[in-house]
């Protein structure tokens, strides 16, 4: 007898939603003998997992059942203080505290903001290439994604006017600060460009920011959103800087926008994890988050040099690449007689992993680009499987 299977009943824009490949390339990872370069995460070696379990008794022993109950949508107000603080000493904003939005990780803001703004067919312009944890969100709420490429310094300036001029734009979502995948940092000029036609345009400007603080020798440049703050939607993150398995970021952004994605996140989860947050404000409030940083940044700029050093070496001469000046990732270019998916196929029987470039891409991706992450990836290891890619190459 015929075996029938039911068809599901999915809603549509289930179709419209691209697998991450990164997901699934991290099972391979998952094996002990694989060296990874594949995935975006920082180093564990790093995570305050000492103080963070002092920090989490002292809150037992203060707190007790407080920090297991509910609390508000909007999130700890002590630990919206402590980011609000943290920007007016980095930064020189004044950001109050109800115009931050504690959510589960920035990868839920970008959610919110989807929900908050994208209809069917409505056009948001992306950084050609983009970050694939955006480009697979996003896709859920089924816009026309339209496209700027990403120069060594940051937007092609023609383009985004070109773009801002020929659609109407729903909003503009990119990362200026050593940008996921290709470690680019968008100059002064740049954003000053940007920002005048998105201010002309009065277009909706999403920033997404977590690895600014990732910073390795230069000073942090003015934000998009100290230009534009009634304009921009800032996202942050302690996923990169303390630990991402407490999935904790923040949204800011005016008044009106944050009481409306509140109302979206109730309907998602109601609030991000309470305990979490009591835990994340006690590290806050009894250690030293500037000296932790430190340790990462110098840590991460190691590795970074590193891998440039072994591209240099071991790689063709025909290869680009950037040189991220903070950050997590190198983004590479191939010779055209090899694509990242066949140097990926090789690799995999090396026991090396990365991820495609082509993966990163809304249309028309390039398949001779690849993503490299240097932060968690040991140096005398990474120097040999450097040379086994480069032979492969």
């Amino acid at each position: 007898m015929k075996n029938l299977v039911k068809q599901q009943p999915f809603a549509n824009r289930v179709s419209a939603v691209p697998q991450s490949f990164i997901r699934e390339i991290l099972k391979v990872a998952a094996d002990p003998s694989v060296l990874s370069f594949a995935g975006g995460l920082p180093n564990p070696e790093f995570f305050p997992v000492r103080e963070l379990e002092e920090s989490a008794a002292k809150v037992f022993q203060t707190q007790g059942a407080k920090a297991l109950q509910y609390t508000v949508t909007e999130g700890l107000h002590p630990l919206r203080e402590y980011i609000s603080g943290r920007y007016r000493k980095r930064y020189g904003l004044i950001i109050p505290p109800d115009e931050i939005l504690i959510t589960t990780g920035s990868q839920q803001a970008l959610d919110l903001i989807g929900k908050l703004f994208i209809n069917p067919g409505d056009n948001v312009l992306l950084e050609r290439p983009t970050y694939l944890g955006a480009l697979q969100c996003l896709s859920m709420f089924q816009p026309t994604f339209k496209e700027v490429l990403l120069e060594d310094d940051g937007l092609s300036i023609d383009q985004l006017e070109a773009q801002l001029w020929s659609n109407p734009i729903k909003l503009f979502y990119g990362i200026p600060n050593f940008q996921n995948p290709t470690g680019i940092r968008y100059s002064l000029q740049k954003r000053l460009d940007a920002v005048a036609l998105f201010r002309k345009y009065e277009t909706l400007v999403v920033e997404d920011d977590p690895y600014g603080e990732i910073l390795f020798d230069e000073k942090p440049l003015p934000l998009l959103y100290s230009y534009l703050p009634d304009q921009t939607i800032l996202l942050g993150s302690f996923s990169k800087t303390i630990a991402p398995g407490l999935r904790l970021g923040w949204m800011i952004a005016n008044k009106t926008i944050i009481q409306k994605a509140s109302i979206m996140k109730q309907a998602s989860d109601l609030h991000s994890g309470n305990l979490a947050q009591c835990i994340l404000l006690q590290f806050l409030q009894d250690y030293d988050f500037d000296n932790h940083i430190a340790k990462i940044k110098n840590a991460y700029r190691i590795q970074r040099n590193n891998m440039l050093e072994c591209i240099g070496a071991y790689f063709p001469r025909s290869v680009q690449y950037t040189k991220p000046e903070g950050g997590m990732f190198t983004w590479v270019k191939i010779p055209e007689h090899i694509t990242s998916r066949m140097l990926l196929e090789r690799s995999m029987k090396e026991k090396i992993i990365f991820v495609p470039g082509d993966t990163f891409y809304a249309s028309d991706p390039d398949a001779h680009t690849l993503r490299l992450n240097y932060s968690n990836v040991d140096v005398y290891k990474m120097r040999n499987a450097m040379r086994i890619l480069g032979k492969l190459i």
